[in-house]
């Protein structure tokens, strides 16, 4: 039974190598060959392969927002020259990785952990768990049907809770995404983004005002005219973080 592969790396002469390297693998068919993030989430949902090998550092979707929008049951194998904090990621949520350039005596190895590999989703935080301590999210992406969206963290007004699921409010629109409120609050820059509520995590430059409610609860005016509850702790942290006497 063969095993079908996608291959998603922005750089030719790497691709070639791999299929190079693969062509001496009976049981490996090769699908599709990506050259961007866009193309390697195309691809993958419409082939639903058995293996991908993925580049991290890509144009328009990294490796790892390439990895949020696909089945979380597919085998990835990366091939990267990414930093030390991946590492721990890679450890942890892939079949295993390439470090470039790799000869291919690796890539046979790689390949018998595929072949051994029993199905398992990747852990949710696996993105988290791979950037630097101090680093934040600077987008988010969203699949919405056959479509991806791509949302500045600038441009984000506030993150609602709904249950295993975000409604992200940006521009005038809402999108759901699959992640719980509190790994999206992890992702991005607290100096930048209050959970105001246990339920809303919301941008700071969107606060417009924030009024009283009742003795221990206010209610937060949004720029784009919208409120958001505002608990005890969440005005605590408010008034931490714009300096409020």
């Amino acid at each position: 039974m063969k095993l079908r592969a996608v291959m998603a790396d922005d750089e030719d002469l790497a691709r070639r190598l791999l299929r190079e390297y693969l062509s001496a693998e009976p049981d490996i068919e090769i699908v599709a060959e990506c050259s961007n993030g866009f193309e390697a989430v195309k691809a993958i949902n419409e082939v639903k392969p058995d293996l991908v090998f993925l580049d991290i550092q890509m144009p328009k979707l990294d490796g790892f927002e390439v990895l949020e929008l696909i089945d979380e049951s597919v085998a990835v194998v990366f091939v990267t020259a990414f930093d030390q904090y991946a590492m721990k990621a890679f450890d942890a949520a892939a079949v295993d990785y390439l470090l470039k350039p790799f000869p291919v005596e690796r890539l046979r190895l790689a390949l018998s952990k595929v072949r051994d590999r029993k199905p398992g989703a990747l852990p949710a935080d696996l993105r988290q768990a791979a950037r630097a301590p101090g680093e934040y999210l600077e987008r988010i992406v969203v699949k919405d049907g056959p479509r991806v969206h791509v949302i500045p963290a600038g441009k984000l007004d506030y993150a609602e809770s709904q249950d295993d699921y975000v409604a992200l409010r940006s521009d005038g629109k809402s999108w759901l995404k699959q992640q719980t409120i509190s790994s999206l609050e992890a992702a991005l820059d607290p100096r930048r983004f209050i959970r105001l509520h246990r339920g809303y995590l919301v941008n700071v430059e969107r606060i417009a005002r924030i009024d009283a409610n009742t003795k221990d609860t206010w209610v937060a005016l949004l720029t784009d005219g919208s409120k958001v509850p505002v608990s005890r702790a969440g005005y605590g942290k408010f008034r931490e973080i714009v300096g409020a006497e």
